[in-house]
């Protein structure tokens, strides 16, 4: 079992989760976070602190899209680099906040900075 990111992440990467995680298993993307499930010891310590609900566990039974969202995590955390401390928040993630859907029209796979 695993945390995984979801589409809420996208065009906001609010960094709140990144100080919490004890293992250092998130990576940054330019507009999106992703936690490497081979890194990730299942504590749960990031999913009360994402302030969009980005971030669920791979078997919580209502996560639509378990499988793609697992394996973008595990697909980008291995390219992209570590992040473990927190960052000002995207400048347009109050725009993008409540936009459902953000993958197909919003989703980078650059890395972070």
């Amino acid at each position: 079992m695993t945390y995984i990111v979801k589409d809420e992440c996208i065009k906001c990467k609010l960094t709140d989760c990144v100080e919490v995680c004890p293992v250092d298993c998130f990576y940054e993307g330019e507009n999106f976070l992703a936690i490497n499930p081979d890194e990730c010891i299942d504590c749960g310590v990031c999913e009360p602190e994402c302030p969009l609900d980005a971030i669920k566990s791979d078997n919580d039974d209502s996560l639509e899209d378990k499988d793609k969202w697992l394996l973008l995590n595990k697909k980008f955390s291995a390219i992209w680099p570590n992040i473990t401390k927190k960052k000002a928040p995207m400048s347009e993630h109050e725009k993008y906040r409540n936009i459902k859907n953000k993958f197909e029209k919003h989703f980078s796979e650059k890395p972070g900075k």
